[in-house]
């Protein structure tokens, strides 16, 4: 398993870090996930589904906020990473960030865990 941060992007606001862990990539936003931020989250998602990553983790438990532009970029990711056999797993969600997902719907297509290593260890396992 390849602990090292493969990359990382910030703004004033929210702070992206990517790593991979075995055949999926983890990638923990941290701060606001907003319309002024949503590209910092949207470039690593797009970059690691281009190296051939599908499924991905993201780890939502240092996400304090999340509007309709920061669902936008997950739901997008998702269907790309289905497209390639795979799929986008949320981990750790905070209240808050949860309330998002549940008003729009958007909590029933996604798998989502209770922390990354719950994520991780459904990793080959039920769908994807």
């Amino acid at each position: 398993m390849d602990h090292g941060t493969v990359g990382s992007a910030q703004s004033g606001r929210l702070l992206v870090e990517v790593r991979e862990e075995g055949a999926s990539a983890v990638v923990t936003p941290a701060g606001e996930l907003d319309h002024h931020t949503a590209d910092l989250l949207r470039e690593p998602l797009d970059d690691l589904l281009g190296k051939g990553f599908s499924r991905l983790v993201v780890d939502c438990s240092r996400l304090d906020f999340c509007d309709s532009t920061g669902l936008n970029v997950l739901l997008g990711a998702r269907l790309k990473a289905e497209a390639a056999g795979g799929g986008v797993h949320l981990a750790g969600m905070q209240p808050v960030v949860a309330r998002v997902f549940e008003i729009t719907g958007a909590e029933a297509v996604f798998t989502v865990h209770d922390s990354v290593a719950d994520a991780l260890a459904g990793e080959g396992g039920g769908t994807d």
